[in-house]
Order: structure tokens, then sequence, then C-alpha cells
């Protein structure tokens, strides 16, 4: 086998090889916003929630695990802003992520809802710093009528 066969099935090889590790390394990074992940307050820049949230037939769910309360604070609020089927209902496992698809690098096309006031927005949310943080925007109509938070991995 000449020298420049060789090389060229070298490089195939190393080709199909390299393709087939990016495949397997594909689901991971797809899952990626997988996890437990904990909320920042906008105003004190404290830990206000933890979500954990999880993927069901394909779409992105997340589930408030925990509240960081002040002991003066009632420790198992209920969402009395919320209307439907969740008011007065515990915030704490309530479901406040629902229906986000994966798109390209981001996971959109779902909706939050802020017990806070008891509101639903659009939502799409992007994993960012190496997995480290989750960009959470949540918007009314258009991605630009909105706000930005970043939650980080809990521990």
């Amino acid at each position: 086998m000449n020298a420049t066969r060789w090389f060229g099935l070298a490089s195939l090889t190393l080709l199909l090889a390299s393709n087939a590790f990016a495949e397997d390394k594909a689901p991971a990074a797809a899952n990626a916003a997988v996890g437990r992940w904990t909320t920042i307050d906008d105003e004190t820049k404290k830990p206000k929630s933890v979500i954990a949230i999880y993927e069901e037939n394909g779409k992105l769910y997340g589930k408030i695990e925990k509240l960081f309360r002040e002991p003066k604070e009632e420790q198992n609020p209920l969402c009395d802003k919320c209307e439907g089927s969740l008011k007065n209902q515990p915030i704490i496992g309530m479901t406040i992520l629902r229906d986000l698809k994966k798109d390209d690098d981001e996971w959109s096309g779902g909706s939050i809802l802020d017990p806070a006031n008891g509101k639903t927005y659009k939502c799409k949310v992007a994993v960012e710093d190496g997995g480290k943080k989750l960009k959470v925007r949540g918007y009314v109509g258009m991605s630009l009528l909105g706000r930005t938070q970043y939650w980080v991995r809990a521990e």
C-alpha cells in the first residue's frame, strides 16, 4: 500500500471514529438542562428556590423542589395568586416549567409560571458556562418583551 493511499484510509478511519464519538456525546449535551438548579432572587441576589428539571416524552419540565425562606416567612406557602387548578396549591412540588422542546442549542416553545404573581409566560432556556448556568428567559409575545434570569446548578 502506498503512502498516499494509507494516509487517505487513516484519515477516513479517523473521521468516522470522530463522528461516532460526536454522536455518542450528543445525547448528553441534549440533556444538559436536566438536573437541579438554584434560582437567584433578582433583588437580593440570594438563593430563592431549587428547581428539579426533568425530561418526559422529549420535553422539559421543572418542579419546585425547595424554597429558601426566612424563619418568619411561611415555610410551605400556597400559590394564592395562581388561577384555575393551581389556585391555593402548595408552591413546593408545583410544576412551573412546561413543554419546552429542544431547538438547536436551547429549549423553547414552553411556558414558565411565576408563583409570586400567578402569571404564566412563554419560556426558553439554554445551558451556559459549561453546564454550570441555565439562562431562563420568560416573555410575553416575543422574546424581546421579557426578563432573563440565570440559575446555577445546585450542589
